[in-house]
């Protein structure tokens, strides 16, 4: 696995949790109880669409029979860290 394939597939899909939680953990004066919460479910949001483009992406590679269908199924389960994490939370 090259640093290029690590960096797209771990790397960038972990910022979408990172953002999620700095936004659900930060204070409440910080940005008020309603822009947290709908910044944090606009997150939830875009990782849930990316999480259904990299489902997507698994299936076509698993289909073609490419090795790499497992990193996107990886990046799937990291992409939806946020929506599971959203639906605890609320």
């Amino acid at each position: 696995m090259n640093k290029d394939t690590v960096f797209l597939h771990f790397i960038v899909p972990a910022i979408m949790p990172v953002l999620f939680f700095a936004v659900a953990l930060s204070p409440v004066e910080l940005l008020g109880c309603r822009t947290r919460g709908l910044i944090a479910l606009s997150i939830a949001f875009v990782s849930g669409l990316a999480g259904l483009g990299a489902a997507g992406m698994a299936l076509k590679s698993r289909v073609k029979g490419d090795a790499g269908s497992e990193r996107w199924i990886l990046t799937t389960l990291i992409l939806t860290i946020p929506v599971v994490a959203m639906l605890v939370l609320a």
